[in-house]
């Protein structure tokens, strides 16, 4: 009799149903969207989690337990319905620990709820209870800000990154017990402030590697400073130990500095792809990304089960270097075709659709033939025609057309190597870069998302870049004789744009589509006419 009693009263007895909100941040590609956390508690011993999550996400509950007991703390036992909204919407990754285990504790009494709404949180949880750090901590703090949120809580090795977001508090937490003293008042926290603009101009003009450490390529040199202007792609063709990735490894510190909207910007998709360096804050130079020949094509676009940026989007207002371009899968250099035109790639999947900005320069080198001593006075080449012809074609021509300048260089001999004095240094070539490109930001002011002539569009060439009747019979020429694209005849125009605002010279003049023609000497017609 007394057990049937004591399961009426159970069976009837009304339990109030505990429902919590916390709020935390799903990211998309570059796209962020707040994400709500409700938790609801009835009577029951089950565990529910809702609103697509991965595996990461719902093997939270075991770090969430872990954690919990670790610090003094239990799971509630109860029944647990856990939704992540909006449901339709993917959640990745271990960065909803933190909003799980505050919405757990709020629910139980154990937080004071009537705060943790007001904040915005994210961190992967250690069994210890200590936060661990989390991708893509810069976007997630814009969006905070965007959304209104008073604040937001990252673990301690995100929280410089976040804190660059103005007009936000950011709270840097080390473990689980912080962030539950923040939220009942037991402990007093201060939000991290950044000077951003402090930060940006401090590390902008320090570059490890200088063009005054190379001797002789002057021509190469030229090339390189006429690329930068212009932000042009190019490719070095010469036999190993001529300098090419020396050459282009000190190409970034020849480009104009970084803007802080383009600092922002480049952060934000490091910080995506889990690579920006720990307690940085903000990327402040050009990034230099240089792949190794085996890389695969997602790799080098981005995408994945859990879509990533690839290296061309690390690459984003910065320089892009393939070394030994042919060693590259032919598959892999084909999707880059899309990308220097478009500036962004679109990577769309059954499960998932994203968009990253890939606005690159494209640097590339590669020997002349497979033994790599085609035309070096020095060796002999052991190479049939056909084989250098074969070892040529692998870089197709649509891709070559979109590479502006191709330049030949040849090791500087030890002789001259030893009596050369120290080359022009990097700053005296950046100052005329730069004058440059504030040539062309005045230009396209009236065109939005055109910054260099790079970028010009075919009826901005009519417009800046329109040779004169003389400099056309000379295009007519070099059309017929290298076998040159429409596309190529654009590029030709773009590089003696280039070169004209590099002289202060108003109008495109033949000496200025000379110089951009020379530059064209790895075309397939020019390679035929030299017995390859």
């Amino acid at each position: 009799m007394m057990n049937y009693e004591l399961f009426r009263i159970f069976a009837t007895e009304t339990i109030p149903i505990m429902l919590v909100k916390t709020f935390c941040a799903a990211v998309n590609g570059l796209e962020v969207t707040t994400v709500t956390v409700e938790v609801s508690l009835s009577r029951g011993v089950q565990f529910h989690l809702t609103g697509l999550a991965d595996t990461a996400v719902k093997e939270s509950h075991d770090r969430i337990k872990a954690a919990l007991t670790n610090n003094g703390y239990k799971m509630p036992v109860m029944d647990i319905t856990i939704n992540l909204s909006p449901a339709d919407i993917k959640k990745e990754g271990s960065g909803y620990d933190l909003p799980l285990a505050m919405s757990l504790l709020a629910a139980n009494g154990k937080v004071t709820s009537d705060r943790i709404s007001r904040f915005m949180m994210v961190g992967e949880l250690g069994l210890d209870g200590r936060l661990q750090p989390i991708r893509g901590a810069l976007p997630i703090a814009i969006q905070a800000r965007k959304e209104k949120f008073e604040g937001l809580i990252v673990p301690q090795q995100n929280v410089r990154e976040a804190a660059v977001v103005n007009n936000l508090n950011v709270y840097g937490m080390e473990t689980l017990s912080d962030v539950i003293h923040f939220f009942n008042n037991t402990k007093t926290y201060e939000p991290t402030f950044i000077d951003t603009r402090r930060e940006f101009f401090a590390q902008q003009n320090q570059y490890e590697f200088d063009f005054a450490d190379v001797k002789g390529q002057e021509s190469v040199k030229r090339a390189l400073e006429v690329a930068a202007a212009g932000g042009h792609n190019l490719i070095m063709i010469g036999p190993p130990g001529s300098g090419k990735s020396m050459l282009a490894k000190r190409l970034p510190s020849i480009l104009p500095p970084l803007s802080l909207a383009e600092s922002l910007e480049t952060t934000q998709i490091h910080s995506v792809a889990g690579k920006l360096p720990r307690d940085t804050s903000l990327i402040s130079q050009r990034p230099f990304r240089a792949p190794h020949h085996t890389i695969s094509q997602v790799a080098l676009v981005g995408g994945g089960n859990n879509p990533q940026p690839g290296e061309i989007s690390l690459a984003h207002n910065g320089v892009l270097f393939l070394d030994e371009m042919p060693e590259l899968s032919r598959s892999v250099l084909e999707v880059l075709r899309q990308p220097l035109e478009d500036r962004k790639i679109s990577i769309a999947r059954a499960k998932y659709s994203v968009e990253y900005p890939c606005s690159f320069m494209l640097v590339a080198s590669m020997n002349p033939c497979p033994c790599g001593y085609y035309g070096d006075p020095t060796h002999s080449c052991a190479c049939t025609p056909g084989q250098i012809q074969r070892y040529m074609n692998k870089i197709s021509g649509p891709l070559l057309d979109r590479i502006d300048i191709h330049c030949e260089i040849q090791a500087v001999p030890f002789a001259q190597l030893s009596q050369m004095q120290p080359g022009e240094p990097s700053e005296k070539i950046r100052e005329r870069v730069i004058a440059a490109r504030k040539i062309q930001e005045e230009r396209f002011k009236p065109f939005k998302g055109i910054h260099c002539n790079a970028m010009m569009t075919e009826k901005m060439l009519h417009e800046f870049a329109e040779p004169d009747a003389q400099s056309l019979d000379m295009l007519r020429m070099a059309m017929e004789r290298l076998k040159l694209s429409a596309r190529a005849y654009s590029r030709i125009l773009k590089v003696a744009r280039t070169i004209a605002d590099l002289e202060g010279s108003e109008k495109v003049q033949s000496q200025h589509i000379a110089e951009a023609i020379g530059y064209r000497n790895l075309d397939r017609g020019d390679w035929a006419e030299r017995g390859i």
